[in-house]
């Protein structure tokens, strides 16, 4: 091969993010494989909560991506733990709702402060709104909540390993690995921005708008409609595109047509722990290039990592998922749109980042 062509597939590898991939998906599969060997697979989305921590600090130096993977780790543990209290507790609905406000109003102020990537709350939503539904017995809290932060500080791990590469793997390793950026530091100004406190209103409105039109049509898995709410609203100061919710439902259908070809043979419980890791590398080397396409990963890893917790019919689950997703991103466009007319009145609000 020409030393042309051998820099264009360096360059190639590096644009795809594989490092990014690769991590991300060693942090889903490892905590599960243990899960599977110690005979406890149901408690498959602990750690995979946990394992999501791998999926922040995308591409940043190591000193400032402890800081945000540590952030994240916290995070999603806290949002786990409220999550498993209220099932434990066996909290009423009302109860949840409060939850959910929380989480959507500190997350945001945590990411928009610690400038986490993604810059979105989802992660820790979805993660407070499952276990909320999952039942657990009181003397389980504490277990489920452990295996959730052990998943989280392994992700941490894999996240920060890589300095070892790059300091220790000769120019070779460093040249096909990712170039590490500066990252900005923390802009605690983001309390009072009003671009932030906005995007809050947003989400508030568009989770709990989604979830009560959900539960009044009566359509199981009511978190859908929340998650798909909450992913179409931009995150602070960016564009107010409606391009994402298209993506989102289009991709959410091409992802459950996936799922069902998955599903439906009945596998064993390691090749769908295979499948976890291939989608969460995929997910992770497709969502920066285009949303769409990465739903038709992020789709079949959320099902099958909900249908190994809880197996039941996959077409009542993957049915769920699409009337869930369109409830979501029809009541997220209205609010993007909303957010459009406040900006028109406002004036065009200063980027969160400051840029």
């Amino acid at each position: 091969m020409s030393p042309t062509g051998a820099a264009s597939r360096l360059r190639a590898l590096r644009t795809l993010e594989f490092e990014v991939g690769i991590r991300a998906a060693l942090a889903a599969v490892i905590p599960l494989v243990v899960l599977l060997m110690l005979g406890h697979v149901e408690l498959a989305p602990y750690a995979a909560f946990g394992g999501m921590t791998a999926i922040f600090g995308r591409g940043e130096h190591y000193r400032a991506r402890a800081r945000t993977v540590g952030t994240a780790a916290v995070a999603l543990v806290a949002s786990v733990a409220a999550g498993t209290l209220l099932a434990a507790a066996d909290a009423p609905l009302w109860a949840e709702a409060l939850a959910l406000v929380a989480v959507l109003i500190v997350g945001t102020l945590v990411v928009a402060v610690a400038r986490l990537g993604p810059p979105t709350t989802l992660f820790f939503v979805f993660a407070l709104l499952v276990c909320a539904e999952v039942p657990t017995p009181t003397d389980q809290v504490a277990v489920r909540i452990a295996i959730t932060a052990l998943s989280a500080a392994f992700a941490f791990g894999l996240s920060v390993s890589g300095w070892m590469l790059r300091r220790f793997g000769g120019e070779r390793v460093r040249a096909v690995l990712k170039e590490l950026p500066k990252h900005p530091p923390a802009r605690f100004d983001a309390l009072g921005d009003r671009a932030v406190w906005l995007n809050i209103a947003q989400v508030v409105l568009a989770a709990v708008g989604a979830g009560a039109v959900a539960l009044a049509f009566g359509v199981g898995h009511p978190y859908w409609a929340v998650v798909g709410a909450i992913a179409v609203v931009p995150p602070p100061g960016a564009a107010h595109s409606l391009t994402r919710a298209r993506h989102r439902v289009f991709g959410t259908i091409g992802g459950v047509l996936v799922t069902a070809l998955i599903l439906w043979p009945d596998p064993p419980v390691w090749v769908l722990i295979i499948v976890i890791g291939i989608a969460q590398f995929g997910a992770e080397v497709l969502v920066g290039r285009h949303y769409g396409a990465a739903m038709l990963f992020v789709t079949p890893l959320a099902l099958v990592v909900s249908w190994i917790a809880s197996p039941s019919d996959p077409g009542g689950l993957l049915v769920d998922r699409v009337i869930e997703t369109v409830i979501g991103c029809a009541v997220g466009v209205v609010l993007v749109l909303a957010g459009r007319f406040v900006e028109s009145r406002w004036g065009r609000l200063a980027p969160a980042d400051g840029r």
